[in-house]
């Protein structure tokens, strides 16, 4: 039995979950987010929250089952709190900087690399060598990152490059003489 999917989802106030059949519909203050729950997963709705029960016993229901639980949950806490995620730029002329809603980014190349926010995402510069991106959906919100991430990750000698706030970069010794 599955011990995050017996869990139960708390619905907090000013967020308004809909079930119509095995779609799961979830608006609140930072948005709307919709969902297909697999057709082996039972969602019931109470005064308490949200749960999410098997209608089958067969290994697919169980795998499905936690996976449900934990997509659901996010979706209520992505239209309640939403999602963060911080990037940092180390190196000399590395920095960001927002044009208009989309983010601008001089990570040494020739050129500036332009990255258009996806719809629900914003894109925060308090620093030029700082990035924060936020959204309801926390998946857009990784992948974004990841992506942002992945143009110019760290190197493992000097550590310039882009990288997740508060992630060790592992260093190597440099040629010794």
């Amino acid at each position: 039995m599955s011990r995050i999917g017996k869990r139960l989802i708390s619905v907090p106030k000013g967020v308004t979950v809909t079930l119509n059949g095995q779609s799961v519909t979830v608006k609140g203050p930072k948005g709307e987010r919709s969902w297909t729950v697999a057709d082996e997963i039972e969602v019931t709705q109470d005064e308490a929250g949200l749960s999410l029960g098997l209608k089958v016993d067969t290994q697919r229901a169980r795998a499905m089952w936690g996976l449900s639980r934990t997509l659901v949950d996010n979706m209520v806490v992505g239209v309640t709190d939403g999602f963060e995620r911080k990037l940092e730029l180390v190196g000399v002329g590395y920095r960001a900087a927002l044009k208009g809603k989309d983010l601008s980014l001089q990570l040494g190349f020739s050129h500036e690399v332009d990255i258009v926010a996806p719809e629900g995402v914003t894109f925060v510069v308090p620093k030029q060598t700082e990035i924060s991106i936020q959204g309801a959906d926390k998946q857009v919100v990784g992948e974004l990152a990841a992506n942002i991430r992945k143009l110019r990750p760290p190197e493992p000698y000097k550590g310039k490059g882009v990288r997740y706030a508060g992630e060790k970069v592992r260093r190597k010794e440099g040629k010794k003489k």
